[in-house]
């Protein structure tokens, strides 16, 4: 059998159920949760009321065009994915998935979405979303290969989710949606440095310049006790705004503090085990802060 065949031998060989489970992981569904929590959040503070049932939509026409922006990166990546560990497993170079269904997804999906958030939420927030979207994959995906920059420009789709759950409402840009981008922008960058280290040498099979390839371990510490520290005022700014109480300060003071104090012990030298708690410590840090936001008093 000729390697040509075998995308399509694997998926002739899959129940509906299977294939169907693997359409979905083209948009990376854990990924989309943290979007769904991050939109759901800024629409919850949003000055306004928007009923429920467009802020359902609001919220899943944003998780949908975040999934499709997720499969156009796996079909992008579909090659780099196949050299790594970590992703070798995923639909497309498991060959369980043709790459052309992922890039069909990938476009006809926003084709319906961005005119339903436009419609449903306003014109704002779907532009939000079609920026997040090129941004992602035009940009942020092909940067990889090339610069560390990548870093910080994959940050900006990534923060974009809760300034569109706030826009979703209000209609406009302000210093509080601001905020919560900020916040999301700031989260990222120990959350992926701290990947970037632990999983160096599988980033280097995939041929990606990550920051740890390319800068070191000392540097790469650094920068993630540095952003760790950052992560504390920015978190407080919705604060400052009248957006968050009292409540969610003290959350906020005290997750901030205790993930900054882990980081910052990592500069009198560790490994790959420190780095790993790190990106796990990121992702239990950030739903804890959004729902204090959201659900502690103002």
């Amino acid at each position: 059998m000729s390697t040509a065949t075998v995308p399509a031998a694997a998926s002739a060989a899959q129940s509906p159920l299977a294939y169907a489970r693997d359409l979905l992981l083209l948009s990376k569904p854990r990924l989309s949760g943290l979007v769904v929590l991050t939109c759901a959040g800024g629409v919850a503070l949003a000055p306004g009321e928007i009923g429920v049932a467009r802020a359902i939509v609001a919220v899943l026409g944003t998780a949908a065009v975040v999934g499709a922006a997720n499969a156009l990166n796996s079909y992008v990546e579909r090659d780099v994915d196949a050299r790594m560990r970590r992703t070798r497993d995923r639909p497309l170079p498991a060959g369980r998935v043709e790459p052309v269904v992922a890039l069909a997804l990938g476009l006809l999906v926003p084709a319906f979405a961005l005119p339903v958030l436009a419609l449903a939420a306003n014109r704002l927030t779907a532009l939000l979303a079609f920026v997040a979207l090129v941004t992602y994959v035009a940009v942020y995906t092909p940067m990889k290969k090339r610069s560390t920059l990548a870093l910080f420009v994959g940050a900006v789709p990534g923060a974009i989710p809760p300034l569109m759950g706030w826009t979703a409402v209000t209609g406009r840009m302000d210093a509080g949606g601001l905020a919560l981008f900020a916040l999301l922008f700031a989260w990222q960058l120990p959350h992926f440095l701290a990947i970037s280290l632990y999983l160096a040498e599988d980033y280097a099979r995939g041929g990606l310049r990550v920051f740890a390839l390319v800068h070191g371990e000392r540097a790469t510490r650094a920068w993630i006790a540095a952003t760790s520290l950052l992560l504390v005022p920015v978190s407080l700014a919705p604060v400052a705004l009248g957006v968050a109480g009292a409540a969610y300060a003290v959350v906020a003071v005290a997750s901030g503090a205790a993930l900054a104090a882990y980081a910052v012990a990592g500069l009198r030298g560790a490994g790959g085990r420190w780095a790993r708690t790190v990106f796990l410590a990121t992702i239990a840090w950030l739903p804890v802060v959004f729902a204090a936001l959201s659900f502690l008093p103002r």
